[in-house]
C-alpha cells in the first residue's frame, strides 16, 4: 500500500483523537479520553509504514501541519472557538508548508 494511504490514516486518526480528548474535557469524561488514546495509538501504528518510505521530516511536517490545520477547523466549527485574523494567516502558511513538501516529494 502507498505510504501516502498510511500518512493520510494517520492524520485522520490523530485529528479524531484530539477531537475526543476535547471532548473528555481533560479526561473528566473517562470515556472519551480512552477513545482519544486509542485514536493517538492507531495514528502511530499508521504513521510507522509511512515513515519507512517517505522521509521523517516530510512525514512529520504533514502530519503534524494539516494535524494543526484541522484541529483549528474543528475548533471553529464544532467547539466555536474564535481566531483572530494573524493566527489565521499562520495557521494558512502551515497548510501552504505541508502542501509544498507533499508537492515536492517523490511519490
Amino acid at each position: 500500500m502507498s505510504p501516502w494511504f498510511f500518512l493520510a490514516g494517520a492524520i485522520a486518526l490523530e485529528v479524531c483523537g484530539t477531537f475526543l480528548l476535547k471532548l473528555s474535557n481533560g479526561f473528566e469524561d473517562l470515556r472519551w479520553g480512552m477513545l482519544s488514546i486509542g485514536c493517538y495509538s492507531a495514528c502511530f501504528w499508521f504513521l510507522a509504514p509511512a515513515m519507512k518510505a517517505l522521509p521523517v521530516g516530510v512525514v512529520y511536517a504533514i502530519w503534524s501541519g494539516i494535524g494543526i490545520v484541522a484541529a483549528a477547523v474543528i475548533g471553529l466549527f464544532a467547539f466555536g472557538e474564535k481566531l483572530g485574523s494573524l493566527q489565521l494567516v499562520c495557521i494558512a502558511m502551515v497548510l501552504v508548508g505541508a502542501i509544498g513538501l507533499n508537492l515536492t516529494t517523490q511519490h
